[in-house]
């Protein structure tokens, strides 16, 4: 805010000043990247409940890909909570703006031709949504980690089922908040105690299907 300006001056200015952005557009195309690279620009959007698997499985789909000789990168909830969004709470709002600039964030990424995974729980159908809309036409892929609350509840890697059940965390999904099953995911991965191979398997074979990577 501008010192010494009432709220309606500032946002004046604001909007005057938004009216005056221009979009650049890359001197770089991204089919030229693509080409280069020698696969197609895409995100990966992992979902599910906390001790799902998600960020495992993304960092050995990412260890894969790079051997393979594939750019690629890895979002990650608690990583992008230590930079990008670390002023951001936890409440209902905080989260939506969380995963907003994620998505924007991945595609930056994504136009700059790698392949991104996200590790998110993004609990709620319209955060999965929002991110499709802002990515696409760029390829988006939604992937369900499907494991039991009592699974996941079981491994708590982090301890944070523990601590909402006593709680000491509120709006924990799956305890006291709700997740919502995505209903028309491109890939559902039965984690309950499958091999991480086999996720690794099952994700290499979307992106050869959907002709990503050959």
């Amino acid at each position: 805010m501008i010192i010494g300006l009432s709220m309606g001056a500032n946002l004046f200015i604001l909007q005057a000043m938004m009216n005056n952005l221009t979009l650049h557009q890359q001197s770089v195309p991204l089919a030229d990247r693509e080409e280069k690279n020698g696969h197609r620009a895409a995100v990966l959007w992992l979902s599910g409940l906390s001790g799902s698997g998600k960020s495992t499985l993304a960092m050995a789909v990412q260890k894969e890909l790079f051997a393979r000789g594939l750019q690629v990168t890895v979002l990650d909830g608690d990583n992008v909570r230590h930079g990008l969004n670390a002023g951001l709470g936890f409440s209902e709002t905080d989260r939506d703006e969380n995963l907003r600039r994620v998505a924007e964030a991945s595609k930056l990424f994504a136009e700059s031709g790698l392949i991104v995974l996200c590790s998110f729980i993004s609990p709620l159908s319209k955060n999965r949504v929002l991110a499709r809309k802002i990515i696409e036409p760029l390829a988006f892929f939604e992937i369900y980690l499907n494991v039991s609350l009592k699974t996941a509840e079981a491994r708590d890697p982090k301890g944070l089922y523990k601590l909402a059940r006593a709680g000491e965390i509120e709006e924990f999904t799956g305890i006291n908040s709700p997740y919502e099953t995505p209903e028309n995911a491109d890939l559902i991965i039965e984690n309950e105690s499958q091999d991480i191979d086999v996720g690794v398997a099952q994700i290499i074979y979307l992106l050869q299907q959907k002709q990503i990577i050959s």
